[in-house]
């Protein structure tokens, strides 16, 4: 049987460890059990189906330092992030069953002497959830609970990137009295197994991943005539006024690009400033991305830690050596630091920037950003729409009615503006154009997942 390797991307592709990979029989027959449980899990009712899942967010909290450890040893996410990716969908799987009953109670629409009408949520039936490497332990809780807690049954892809995180997510799913079929878990290789999970008698997939995989799985759908809901990628702009304090403007900016290597869907991957504070910006940025340390991801002092494999350090560095040819300035960074093994890369700034490049028609998911100027409100508008992404923006401006009226007109599905901070549980997440459709996260997610039906007596 074909077996996953564990690899470490920050300590020269050390293997962690292997998993065994799931068969196509194996599959098709956890899609079978997942089929037969949904009407019993249905039944249960919300508040029975939360009661068993409490003691599986119990055992999550328990195990809560592993997590973390396994996150950092197979995608090089700095320890100190790892933690906080731990914590952090701990809490809010907390939240997903402190909030869905409300989210999905049954809604009086009408009522008079003669009658009363209601919308009632109910279950899908079975979903294929396929979760990412960049938040492989959010991804899943993501995906997974709130599907849970509605009623509907699971078979889980985690990343190939991360499989004793798997095996371990799994562990604790399952060692609690979940009955039979509710909730099972499937291990390969990214595409073929979730392909073939897709392909099976599910009834909803729901998929966080990349642009490509995410029309391959909508067309799967379409097929079947079966719901998706795909969170796919994205090209943030943020766009920077000449009214703001630079200084507190630059701090915001490199969290929102350099965050996990700059591995995140959702960071700022276009930086749109304008021309009058173009240079000076761009010069306290470089200034303090040079104060940062690239390094062991589980050494505290480390900011940036590794990219998730080494293919991902080769592709970074063909887009960046693009630009170059093209006429690009490099401010900074521009390759793989030279004094570290495994998969890195030096946070990165690039000036003079085209259309024609690729890191600026592409999505970039590493530590680089691209800064161009701009003259006015409305080319600045136009800049940050012209791409075929719409996850999500920032504005910068101390003029809150401009900021508001420009957040008005990009095409994103999320904009923050200045220090506003989109990641709350009660916030729903999605894009616009192939970043994706249906939204997860929030009371508007736990609908996403049910069916809706009238019931008027």
């Amino acid at each position: 049987m074909e077996t996953l390797l564990s690899i470490n991307p920050s300590r020269n592709y050390e293997v962690n460890g292997e998993v065994k990979s799931t068969t196509v029989e194996e599959i098709k027959n956890k899609v079978h059990a997942a089929n037969k449980a949904k009407q019993e899990w249905k039944e249960f009712g919300i508040k029975k189906r939360i009661k068993l899942l409490h003691p599986i967010y119990e055992g999550f909290k328990l195990r809560q330092k592993e997590i973390a450890s396994l996150i950092t040893k197979e995608m090089g996410k700095t320890i100190d992030s790892a933690e906080a990716e731990a914590s952090n969908y701990i809490s809010e799987f907390k939240w997903f069953m402190d909030n869905a009953p409300a989210g999905v109670a049954d809604e009086v629409t009408h009522k008079d002497e003669k009658s009363i009408h209601k919308i009632v949520y109910e279950p899908l039936g079975s979903a294929a959830v396929i979760t990412p490497w960049n938040f492989p332990f959010g991804m899943f809780i993501w995906g997974t609970i709130p599907n849970l807690i509605v009623g509907n049954t699971v078979v889980a892809k985690m990343t190939k990137e991360c499989p004793l995180l798997s095996k371990l997510v799994e562990d604790v799913m399952t060692s609690h009295e979940l009955p039979k079929g509710v909730f099972s878990m499937v291990y390969g290789k990214g595409s073929e197994v979730g392909k073939i999970l897709a392909e099976s008698d599910v009834n909803l997939i729901w998929f966080t991943g990349s642009t490509k995989i995410g029309k391959m799985l909508y067309k799967i759908a379409a097929e079947k005539f079966i719901k998706v809901i795909l969170e796919m990628g994205g090209s943030n702009p943020c766009i920077v006024f000449d009214d703001v304090d630079i200084s507190e403007a630059v701090p915001i900016i490199y969290d929102a690009r350099f965050y996990n290597a700059g591995q995140v869907c959702d960071a700022v991957k276009r930086l749109i400033v304008h021309e009058s504070i173009f240079d000076e910006l761009v010069n306290q940025l470089k200034e303090y991305v040079e104060s940062k340390t690239v390094g062991d991801p589980m050494e505290k002092n480390t900011d940036i830690g590794s990219l998730v494999a080494e293919r991902q350090q080769i592709l970074i560095q063909k887009q960046v050596d693009d630009a170059r040819k093209r006429g690009a300035n490099i401010i900074i960074g521009g390759k793989a630091p030279q004094d570290l093994k495994g998969a890195y890369y030096e946070p990165t700034i690039i000036t003079n920037v085209k259309k024609d490049m690729r890191v600026w028609n592409e999505e970039v998911f590493g530590p680089v950003l691209p800064v161009v100027p701009f003259k006015t409100e409305n080319e600045a508008v136009q800049i940050a729409n012209d791409t075929p992404y719409g996850l999500g923006s920032r504005v910068l401006s101390k003029d809150l009615t401009r900021a508001r009226r420009v957040a008005s007109r990009i095409e994103a599905g999320t904009v923050e503006i200045n220090k506003g901070n989109r990641w709350l549980p009660c916030n729903p997440f999605g894009g616009y154009k192939e970043s994706g459709m249906g939204r997860e996260h929030g009371v508007v997610g736990f609908r996403e997942l049910c069916q809706i039906k009238v019931i008027s007596e």
